[in-house]
């Protein structure tokens, strides 16, 4: 933890991030911010909701991310824990460094947990990616998204029908903003470093020759998909299918392998048509994305950046809540049956996978519009609040 902030006229505006996801879309704010006319002030806080030491350094150098301000080492737990104790450790950081606001992103709980301190203490909330919804409260991202709108002041969101989701809700027009997609900003802008597939294999003992006539990425993760016998079997037996006809590079996330292991079903991986990888980092990722011939996965920013790539995805999930990507991108909702996952891989590869367009304002420069209408917005609030005092 940095002991004190540059001097400023101002408390910082708190830029808040919990999980992966979240470094994407606050490493291009933390810039704009920095570079906006007057600079906006800006105190990172890192949760440590998911916090890998060397995955976190490796991410936060890859997007060109400052070293957190504090880090409160929350950790893992269940969610009821793991929100609680983002809470009880947020507020001594205002409490000490005081905030003109607090901005949090996406849906993760360290979101909803900042969020809820910040708006009891009467300061404003600022949710980047609002009104995303995928009508499954089963999910416990849809709460954390629901909740955190529900509360925040400024709602920046990434698509038009976002904005349908929160009038629905009873939100105030006036409250959302369209701005883009915050993520496809750090997509861009990192694009020419990406690290080629053919080198991640080399690194790995793998032979690239294998992906020559073309591969495909697989991530797992989700709960609903590896958590379960009888789900996860099925959906790697329908990989394996798919893998006859076309290498999959597996990036294989600690929870599926753990399930995996616990199913007794990890040599099921042990194929000609899988490489498997470990985790891998920001610009490694984007490499394999890159250069794909499609993607199967159960990610929701995954779904966005195939989208900005013209990467065909199939997404195996019963639902999104970035149905922009399937209305206008290349993405493909298939479901969980794995005969439906197995048929819309046999389309791509017949050559009818999606093109797809790049949505509206997802054009790497959605940080910007973040940082000059927050600026104004901010400056107008605080007169507004000194005339009521």
């Amino acid at each position: 933890m940095n002991d004190k902030l540059p001097e400023g006229p101002l408390a910082p505006v708190i830029c808040v991030v919990g999980a992966r996801p979240n470094y994407m879309k606050v490493a291009p704010i933390i810039r704009a911010f920095a570079s906006h006319s007057p600079p906006i002030r800006t105190l990172l806080v890192h949760t440590g909701q998911h916090y890998d030491p060397a995955m976190k350094d490796r991410l936060f150098t890859d997007l060109e991310l400052p070293d957190p301000d504090v880090n409160l080492a929350v950790g893992s737990g269940t969610h009821a824990v793991q929100t609680a104790e983002v809470m009880k450790r947020f507020e001594p950081i205002i409490e000490q460094y005081g905030a003109r606001a607090v901005l949090v992103v996406g849906d993760v709980n360290s979101t909803l947990a900042c969020a809820l301190v910040a708006a009891k203490r009467h300061i404003p909330v600022v949710h980047v990616e609002s009104g995303l919804r995928s009508n499954d409260r089963r999910m416990p991202e849809e709460i954390n998204r629901i909740l955190t709108d529900q509360i925040s002041d400024v709602l920046y969101t990434t698509e038009r029908t976002a904005h349908a989701n929160l009038e629905r809700e009873g939100i105030p027009a006036g409250r959302a903003v369209f701005v883009g997609n915050v993520m496809i900003d750090s997509l861009r802008a990192s694009l020419a470093k990406a690290v080629p597939a053919a080198e991640l294999l080399a690194a790995a003992g793998l032979d690239p020759q294998r992906i020559a006539g073309g591969y495909g990425v697989v991530t797992l993760h989700r709960p609903s998909n590896v958590d379960d016998v009888r789900t996860l079997g099925p959906l790697i037996d329908a990989l394996r299918q798919i893998g006859t006809k076309l290498p999959l590079i597996f990036a294989l996330h600690p929870r599926t392998r753990s399930s995996l292991e616990r199913f007794g079903m990890l040599d099921r991986l042990d194929t000609p048509g899988f490489l498997i990888l470990p985790p891998q980092g920001y610009l490694e990722m984007l490499g394999l994305m890159s250069d794909a011939t499609m993607v199967l996965t159960d990610s929701g920013g995954i779904q966005e950046e195939t989208t900005a790539l013209g990467v065909p995805c199939l997404t195996i999930r019963e639902n999104t809540e970035r149905p922009i990507t399937v209305e206008q991108g290349t993405n493909t909702l298939v479901g969980i049956d794995p005969r439906a996952v197995i048929a819309a891989a046999d389309n791509v590869l017949a050559g009818h996978g999606k093109a797809g367009c790049v949505p509206e304002n997802w054009d790497g420069k959605t940080a910007d519009r973040i940082a000059s209408h927050l600026s104004a917005w901010l400056l107008e609030h605080e007169a507004a609040q000194a005339v009521e005092t």
